[in-house]
This record gives structure tokens, sequence and C-alpha cells, in this order.
């Protein structure tokens, strides 16, 4: 089989296109034809070196979706579809990076589809994560309240506005780029700001006094602290991406967390496998109904795997990258 090859820590060039043999399965796993694979930005960072535990060379993809090629599993039966997201694919064994990848069966989501690859693999790892951060803030069906998105023309960025935009709430969301307002303005956002780098406070304010109720910070680390400072006072921050990277140097919880401010977190592993089986199918009828967007910016062959890790890095998507083997 052919598959996209981490060779060492590095540019995109240290992917390479390399045959291998076809994982042979065992008990526990099953065979998956790659159909389709999502890109991430922590795949940036894993190929850049900064994973822990990760030994090169390494096929990256903390996701996929594709067919059940062999299993051991009689609920896995050959010939369905599935997606898998994390559980450490693509770090401690290979992930989706390649026309095959042996999976454990417990991260394997079956899925009844109608939709073509590249929209299916746009959705699994961008929906559950903005369906369970809207969840770790507490948005529910019917909610009301003012919902602000930091990295809003992130892929997982425009998939919590088209689900936030269907509850009622009233949403303001942040690209770096003007080229990129009309994009979020489609999925349902009612107000763009641009963020360039200075201060967001006085944006925010001019559209809600007192802050919104919520703040989606999918930046992370450089925008955390000024979030709670942004967030009413009572309200919810919940971290749910890296944008910016995985830690807050000198944070002080007491000294940078307003009194009765609540800071949460959310991370896709806890959605994977079949605690995630039902909320992606709901996803997936969802997007076949028109309801929600798949936020699919742009499709790679996995021979152009080099070019759609830059295209990532330089920050020029809009919404989803995928790669097709």
């Amino acid at each position: 089989m052919r598959a996209a090859v981490c060779v060492r820590a590095g540019d995109p060039e240290v992917l390479e296109i390399r045959e291998l043999p076809v994982p042979a399965i065992r008990e526990g796993w099953s065979l998956v034809r790659v159909k389709g694979a999502g890109l991430n930005r922590s795949e940036l960072r894993t190929r850049q070196g900064h994973s822990p535990n990760v030994r090169f060379p390494r096929v990256l993809g903390i996701e996929c979706v594709g067919i059940v090629a062999a299993s051991t599993d009689p609920m896995l039966p050959v010939g369905a579809t599935v997606a898998a997201v994390m559980g450490e694919m693509g770090r401690e064994f290979d992930g989706g990076y390649a026309q095959y990848a042996l999976l454990p069966n417990s991260l394997l989501m079956p899925v009844t589809t109608r939709l073509p690859w590249e929209v299916l693999a746009a959705l699994p790892e961008t929906y559950l994560t903005a369906q369970g951060s809207l969840d770790a803030l507490g948005i529910v069906a019917d909610s009301q309240g003012r919902l602000l998105i930091r990295g809003g023309t992130s892929s997982v960025g425009m998939a919590a506005a088209s689900i936030a935009s269907g509850r009622g709430i009233e949403i303001a969301a942040t690209t770096r780029r003007h080229d990129k307002i009309d994009a979020l303005t489609a999925i349902g956002v009612d107000h763009v700001l641009v963020d360039d780098g200075g201060s967001l406070a006085a944006g925010v304010q001019a559209v809600w006094p007192e802050g919104p109720d919520y703040v989606l910070d999918l930046v992370g680390a450089r925008t955390a602290v000024d979030s709670l400072r942004l967030v009413r006072r009572g309200g919810t921050v919940c971290v749910a991406g890296s944008l910016s990277g995985w830690l807050i140097s000198d944070f002080e919880p007491i000294a940078m967390i307003p009194s009765g401010t609540k800071l949460t977190a959310f991370h896709s592993d806890n959605l994977k496998g079949s605690a995630g089986a039902a909320v992606l199918q709901r996803v997936v009828d969802e997007v076949e109904a028109g309801v929600y967007r798949p936020n699919l910016d742009r499709v790679f062959g996995l021979d152009d795997i080099v070019a759609a890790h830059r295209y990532m890095e330089d920050n020029r998507a809009t919404g989803k990258i995928v790669v097709v083997p």
C-alpha cells in the first residue's frame, strides 16, 4: 500500500510517499481501507516534533473514514462504513495518511451515509470536537445567550457556528483575514471580528457591552487568559483548540480567573469509539439534510501531502482540509 510517512521531525518535506506492507490483522483490531482523512493542526505539531512519545518514522493522521476490509469483530462486518478519531492514531501507531490503516476496534464508529467520501472525511474530528465543546459550555437546544468563537474560520470554529446557529445563540466569531468574513456570515455568524493581533476587547464590547456569555477558544494557550477577561462575569470559557500551542505560561488561576467565571476544556478523546458513534451519526444526518455544512475547504491527493501540510501551516484554509488516498 501507499502511505505518507513522516520520516523525522521537520518541515512538510519530511513527509514522504512510501510503499509499505498492508498491515496484518490481529485480535481486537480491524483493517480499514481508508477513503479519506481530515487534516488537523495536531498532526502539524507532531510532524514538527512537538508531540511526546512519537517515534519516527510514523504514518500520521488522527482521523479517517473508510470501509472495513478485515475484522475479527462480528459488529464490524467487512464492507461496513466506519470513522475513527484520536486514541493515539498517528502517534503511538500508524494513522490515516495511507491506503489502509490497522485500527483498534474500540475506535471504530459505524456510520450509515450517502455522503461522498471527501465530505464524510471532513466531519468526524471537527464536528465531534465542536459538539463536545458546546456541550462543555452548556449550550443546548433552544439555548439563549451570546457565544464568541475565537478562531472562527478553523474547521472546528465553523462547525461550532453551524451547530450553535440552529440553537438560538447569537454568535460572534474572529478571523485574522478580511477575505474570510463572508464565509463566516454564510454559516450564521451574526458578528465577525477581525483579530489583527491587538486587543479584541473594543470589538467585543462594541457588540456586547457586558461581554459574551460563552467563549469557545480555539486559539488556545495564547488567548485563553484574554478570553477570561472578555467573557461576562459568571460566564464560561471553553478551551478546545491549540492553534497557538499547548501550554499557558505563568498561569495563575486565582489571579487570572475572575470570581464566578468558569474555565473548562474539551478534548475529542472523550467522544471516540462507541461514545461518539451516535453523535457522529446525528451530525451526518444533519449534513445530509442541509442543516449543518461540511465546511470542506480543499481536497488533496495523497501524493500532494506536502502541499497540504504547507497549506495548513500557512493558515490558508477556511474550514476543513481533506486528503484522499
